[in-house]
């Protein structure tokens, strides 16, 4: 029997999974969305954009963002009672409404 892998997308089927309307398709209107400190963002996983992707346990969640990192964003995240920062690229992140 094969052994159970322990990576950082594992159990992320269901979750990086694109409908199949999204399939194939850039957001050219995600990625472009201007940022500034203090905006309140959605953190939503890409899963056909590999790259600064944050782990998959922030999928979900709503931060702040604090400030820019090259073409990342730093966003701090409340989880529990603590705080999080996480570097996520805008294609995985969307304003909050």
């Amino acid at each position: 029997m094969a052994t159970r892998t322990h990576g950082t997308r594992q159990g992320t089927r269901s979750i990086l999974k694109k409908k199949k309307s999204e399939k194939g398709r850039i957001f050219i209107n995600r990625v472009m969305h201007p940022y500034s400190e203090g905006d309140k963002v959605c953190i939503v996983l890409d899963g056909a954009q590999q790259k600064g992707m944050p782990h998959r346990r922030f999928q979900g969640l709503t931060g702040t963002i604090v400030e820019a990192q090259g073409k990342a964003f730093v966003v701090r995240v409340t989880q529990g009672n603590k705080e999080k920062i996480v570097v996520a690229r805008p294609e995985h992140l969307r304003p909050a409404k």
